[in-house]
């Protein structure tokens, strides 16, 4: 069994169950017990303690994710390192690895692998702001909440950025199938080796297939390096093209035609959301880079020199000086007859130069007068009327526009404008409506807000929002529209887009907790919709003297915020779901306790009981011992030992010795013979 399972770190972290193994360093899943919450507490490997490189790298991630706080970058609560422990307290993430995902997935609809890229992005964005890069991003290192949410961990060979300038060189470290071809040649890493790691989990989410796979690692270094990719849209024709520009520009190979920064990739995707058919016309992306065409270059320059002469014909030009060798041919080399090819083109230009000169002449005289008039304006005329009237005075070319505020037919631009000098023949070019353009309402239900509108928007509607409740659909997602789908609408039309709040909170009471005990007080706050907050204990030298004239009974409620009555002594209402905080008894810390368990006589009555110490009284009830039992009573002191007496309708039951050191008690007089009723 796991040696850590069951122990509570520094008193406060107890382990529950391993969740995770990695290469360094143990996961597991843990309860605060201060903060009454789950959390994953990552624990570095024994073997690895002494050794220097796991302990800096282990150190490095606690101070890369310390300075980070986005809601796409799993929390960082606590950092211990010291010589007996090494471990790092984060939020515990109750999902899958997107890795899994995409195994249980295949490959994943586009708008879903767009989703998951822009919250990685927003993570990184982040760090990168703050001079952290992770090096290491891969699906294993992605977190997939079941709400949705991306949670980018295991920043632990995270640098720096402002640190890689004084590195010249850097260990090709990371998940070989998703590094860099700077991380795979050992080269200085900066943010941009991140975005590469995103551009091939986007051809993984889009294809479901990784880019490069050889039997070795050593092999799939070697392709990030040297190998182009087939392109997404290959494997998978379903695929945009604009996101298919955009994996190929985050995976170029020169981190110069790359993505600059996080932000720069966003804003591409977002003018890709904003319209799916848009083509970035990024043509680099499918040309040889640099060190490709020196390679290419390099193995020319190979090739055997008799490949070459095989291919000179024998016989012609003069021959080389240099003697044949045996079984070799004779090299030839050409004299290339320069003056007469430079004669042959000279004439051909001046050809085409006089044919081109007399064309001109011919259909555009530069010579003859041409008549100039000024152009009427014919913008709200019918086209048919203007074609009709000028059609032969002018070339008139008609360009078809879908338009709200003009007729079929009624022309709605003109270029050139309206009393312009023209010569009679010029081109005009006319835009004519071809009337209201017609729009049917799709399925906008359970799409995101932003999504909803961005898709209203391309098709040039106008949409407005309406924010309202609902039972089932989650914040932030669309519950219907007005028009409804299905509805065929004109552009100039408004659309509404209902977008749900979540559930509706109703108002609950708060309960008076006061005087509970803790688990007591977890019930009522459960029963009555809200949460619990933070638990914090009291000792007595922390009690106000005039709040409590008496001292509270242990472990018991002895304040709560909200408190359970506001102004006029009113019952406080609060939104359901809201968190309560309460505050519990500990008593005085130099003070030991002893819960003592009295067993009681067969009486079938009820009879009063009363606990005594020092004479003084510890506790009384009222009960009967035939329901109960037993009564349990809770004795305190700073001393060694003490005598006690438990009474029973005022008579002496038993007298007992406590010994507080060792936690037991002792039987010094046992009146039970003198307590049975008399039917017994």
């Amino acid at each position: 069994m796991d040696r850590y399972i069951g122990r509570r770190l520094d008193g406060r972290y107890e382990i529950i169950e391993l969740i995770g193994v990695g290469g360094m360093a143990n996961v597991y899943r843990a309860r605060d017990a201060a903060e009454d919450r789950i959390v994953a507490v990552k624990i570095l490997r024994e073997e690895y303690r002494n050794n220097e490189e796991f302990l800096r790298r282990f150190k490095n991630e606690s101070k890369a994710i310390a300075i980070l706080s986005h809601p796409n970058i799993v929390k960082v609560y606590d950092v211990m390192i010291n010589r007996q422990y090494q471990y790092i307290v984060m939020e515990y993430i109750d999902g899958i690895s997107l890795k899994e995902y995409i195994e249980q997935q295949g490959v994943l609809k586009w708008r879903e692998a767009v989703y998951f890229t822009v919250q990685i992005l927003r993570g990184l964005q982040h760090a990168h702001e703050r001079g952290v890069v992770h090096r290491d991003i891969k699906p294993q290192n992605i977190m997939l909440l079941y709400d949705g949410t991306i949670k980018i961990t295991d920043f632990g060979i995270a640098r720096f950025a402002r640190a890689e300038t004084k590195t010249l060189t850097d260990r090709a470290i990371g998940s070989v199938h998703y590094i860099s071809p700077e991380q795979a040649r050992g080269d200085t890493t900066d943010q941009k080796a991140d975005l590469y790691s995103v551009g091939v989990m986007l051809f993984e989410m889009l294809t479901g297939k990784l880019p490069f796979e050889a039997d070795s690692p050593v092999s799939v270094a070697i392709k990030q390096i040297q190998s182009i990719p087939r392109r997404p849209r290959e494997l998978n024709p379903e695929i945009p093209e604009g996101l298919e520009e955009i994996t190929l520009r985050a995976m170029q190979k020169d981190a110069h035609r790359r993505y600059q920064s996080a932000a720069e990739m966003l804003r591409d995707i977002n003018e890709f959301k904003r319209n799916p058919s848009i083509s970035f016309e990024y043509k680099y992306l499918y040309e040889p880079e640099p060190a490709e065409i020196s390679q290419a270059m390099a193995r020319q320059q190979k090739v055997p020199a008799a490949r070459h002469r095989a291919a000179v014909p024998a016989g012609r030009g003069a021959r080389s000086s240099r003697p044949a060798v045996d079984g070799e041919p004779e090299e030839v080399v050409h004299k290339t007859p320069v003056l007469p090819i430079l004669a042959g083109v000279a004439g051909a230009f001046l050809l085409v130069s006089g044919l081109f000169i007399f064309w001109m002449f011919y259909t555009h005289n530069p010579f003859e007068s041409v008549e100039q008039v000024r152009l009427p304006n014919f913008v709200e005329e019918k086209y048919s009327t203007v074609n009709q009237k000028y059609g032969k005075e002018f070339k008139l070319e008609r360009e078809d526009v879908p338009s709200n505020d003009y007729e079929r037919g009624v022309i709605i631009d003109q270029v050139p404008k309206s009393g312009r000098r023209v010569r009679k023949g010029s081109t005009i070019t006319l835009k004519v409506s071809s009337g209201s353009q017609t729009v049917v309402m799709e399925d906008y239900a359970g799409m995101a807000e932003d999504e909803a509108l961005s898709k209203l928007k391309s098709l040039g509607l106008k949409a407005t929002t309406s924010n309202i409740n609902h039972p089932n659909i989650a914040k932030g997602l669309v519950i219907k529209t007005d028009p409804p789908k299905g509805s065929e609408i004109t552009t100039d039309t408004p659309v509404t887009v209902y977008v749900s709040m979540g559930a509706e909170k109703r108002l609950v009471p708060v309960p008076d907790l006061i005087g509970l005990d803790k688990d007591e007080a977890r019930a009522a706050l459960t029963m009555a919709g809200l949460r619990v907050g933070t638990i914090t204990t009291v000792t007595y030298n922390q009690l106000d003297p005039d709040e409590f004239e008496e001292e509270p009974e242990i472990d018991t409620v002895i304040a709560q915020s909200p408190d359970a009555y506001g102004e006029n002594d009113t019952g406080r209402m609060v939104t359901e779901g809201t968190m309560v905080n309460f505050s519990i008894y500990g008593g005085d810390s130099s003070v030991v306790r002893l819960n003592v368990r009295i067993k009681l006589p067969k009486l079938d009555r009820k009879v009063e009981l009363r606990a005594e110490m020092d004479d003084e009284l510890v506790k009384k009830a009222t009960l009967n011992p035939k329901d109960e039992g037993e009564w349990v009573v809770t004795f305190s002191s700073e001393y060694v030992s003490e005598e006690a007496k438990i009474y029973i309708d005022g008579e002496l039951f038993q007298k007992l010795e406590l010994d507080f050191v060792h936690g037991t008690h002792t039987i010094l007089r046992d009146y039970t013979s003198d307590f049975v009723d008399d039917d017994e």
